[in-house]
């Protein structure tokens, strides 16, 4: 009997860790030098080489920049390596939407991880999941519109933030938006980790922010005119030398609103 207790024990704990992947299958580790999850694509790996082939200026209207991109790879400053520099002289004074790079890839639900280094204190970039919905890097600002804040939709976890010349992480699981007959009947969500703690669980994020400048369906209803397209992963240029490295992104297929990991 106690025999059979305790491999009735040990079944179902394994079922139960079983079951626990089949519902959250987004399982991995977070934080500053995390590796790519199996499948997942490279989209940075600090090389010119894999930048032209897999990056590209984004045509919006006020695009003032022009291939081959002007963002320099330079050594990384508190690492081996090399890594890449957003400060586009396109985009001085904080000309956003000038001198921006995307994917060119588009993609739909993701897993992303990216790590940013912010050279100066005010330094300002941003990274665009779906070319749409910016998660602000802003050194400095603590509110909405601040650090690690799904812009304008949530508060800034400026607690997590690493500050200047010191690398940072964002870990993040993103849906997009679901669509019947072409009209949204579900809003884009994410679950993000800001260098390794949990800051935003399955936020719903209502809008496009900043206007046309800003990504696809910035110039649609003021923003709220979200339309069933993909986009890409886009990093903003405002003039500042924030850098990047380490970026990787793996597709998923989330049937259910459900981001957390």
């Amino acid at each position: 009997m106690i025999r059979s207790a305790r491999l009735f024990t040990v079944f179902f704990a394994f079922a139960l860790l079983l079951g626990c992947c089949l519902l959250n299958p987004v399982s991995a580790q977070v934080g500053v030098g995390t590796k790519p999850a199996k499948g997942a694509e490279v989209l940075f790996d600090g090389s010119r080489q894999m930048l032209d082939a897999k990056w590209t200026y984004w045509e919006g209207p006020r695009l003032a920049a022009s291939p081959p991109i002007k963002w320099t790879i330079v050594p990384d400053p508190a690492g081996k390596g090399t890594v890449l520099n957003s400060n586009d002289p396109t985009a001085a004074g904080g000309k956003y939407g000038s001198a921006d790079i995307v994917t060119k890839q588009a993609f739909r639900d993701f897993r992303l991880h990216i790590e940013f280094f912010i050279s100066k204190p005010g330094g300002n970039s941003g990274v665009y999941l779906q070319n749409r919905y910016e998660i602000q890097v802003l050194d400095g600002d603590t509110t909405s519109h601040g650090m690690a804040a799904v812009i304008n939709e949530t508060p800034s976890p400026y607690f997590a933030y690493n500050g200047v010349g010191k690398w940072n992480s964002y870990d993040i699981v993103f849906r997009a938006a679901r669509f019947k007959d072409g009209k949204r009947v579900e809003k884009a969500m994410l679950t993000m980790y800001f260098n390794g703690k949990k800051v935003h669980t399955n936020q719903p994020i209502n809008q496009v922010w900043g206007g046309p400048n800003s990504g696809i369906d910035g110039g649609n209803d003021g923003g709220k005119g979200i339309t069933d397209t993909p986009g890409g992963l886009k990093l903003q240029a405002e003039g500042h030398d924030v850098l990047y490295r380490n970026i990787w992104i793996q597709e998923l297929d989330l049937k259910e609103a459900q981001t957390d990991f």
